[in-house]
């Protein structure tokens, strides 16, 4: 098959993961930088062109999108999926899972426990908001943020209002949480790929530090997941229409809060950590997928 990984660091783990895992399985695979590509479109027919050449020969795409470039990743997707070309991310999927507050409307609908949370639009009424989540300390955070930048714990109501009238004047929409003091700085990463859990980690906060994103200086190490982990996991991954997928997991005292659904998940923690070759389960399920579609009909033509 030819298979093209879209992301803009060639050089990062996860990208030579999955590059290394195409290639062992015998597909022809390319690293795409999907900011430079040009969309053609008119009437009845669609177009894709990177470095001047069409990519109508493609089987699949696996999208490694930052979160910069969220909007201009998922309508490369869209493209090529209108020309019949296979994605393991849907663009819409992508651009819900993005937004903090959407993914949290979504998977309370469908009661998923998450924690409680408040978008805050202005700290006139903060006081009574930290109340209904619990009283302090409070997590605040960006509504798109990742690797646990713009994550800040505020233990009293005159740093909580610093940290969002701070974020509000820099144009930033926020965030606030109760904190889960029984998860001790930890949370699970789980790894969901085409509906089953394949891999999954406990990530520890370092000494003195609440956010247990390995970036930040975390430990990992294998956890084994209860019934109800793995239910909430896949359960979360369905319902926002993901079949690859990150669900961080924070172990409260009413049970597994889903706290983050990530589309394009970091590999490097999971794959170290567990031995589990997790890219290697993605082109298993790019290969069972691409098999069913006709490769006849890649462009819609008139």
């Amino acid at each position: 098959m030819n298979i093209a990984i879209l992301s803009r660091g060639p050089q990062l783990y996860s990208t030579q993961s999955l590059f290394r895992a195409g290639i062992k399985r015998g597909h022809h695979v390319q690293i795409i930088d999907h900011t430079r590509c040009d969309l053609l479109v008119e009437k009845n027919f669609v177009e894709v062109y990177y470095e001047n050449l069409p990519l109508e020969h493609l089987d699949a795409i696996i999208p490694r999108i930052g979160a910069s470039v969220t909007n201009q990743g998922a309508a490369l997707i869209n493209h090529l999926e209108l020309m019949n070309i296979f994605s393991v991310a849907r663009p819409n999927a992508l651009l819900q899972s993005r937004d903090k507050l959407r993914t949290l409307q979504k998977l309370s609908r469908f009661g998923i426990d998450i924690p409680k949370t408040v978008f805050v639009n202005s700290t006139a009424n903060l006081g009574r908001m930290v109340e209904e989540l619990g009283g302090f300390p409070i997590v605040v955070k960006l509504l798109e943020g990742t690797h646990g930048i713009g994550v800040i714990l505020s233990e009293n109501i005159s740093n909580a209002e610093a940290t969002i009238e701070a974020f509000h004047r820099m144009k930033e929409q926020v965030l606030i949480q109760e904190f889960i003091r029984e998860a001790e700085g930890a949370d699970i990463r789980v790894i969901v790929v085409d509906g089953q859990v394949v891999a999954a980690m406990k990530r520890q906060a370092r000494p003195g530090e609440f956010r247990s994103n390995l970036h930040r200086g975390a430990s990992s190490e294998l956890v084994k997941l209860t019934a109800r982990e793995e239910h909430v996991a896949k359960k979360a991954v369905r319902i926002m229409g993901l079949d690859v997928a990150g669900i961080d997991l924070l172990r409260s005292s009413r049970g597994p809060l889903v706290m983050e659904v990530n589309a394009s998940p970091g590999l490097e923690g999971i794959e170290t950590t567990t031995g589990i070759d997790v890219s290697g389960k993605i082109f298993d399920f790019i290969e069972k997928k691409v098999r069913k579609k006709s490769r006849d009909h890649r462009r819609v033509r008139r």
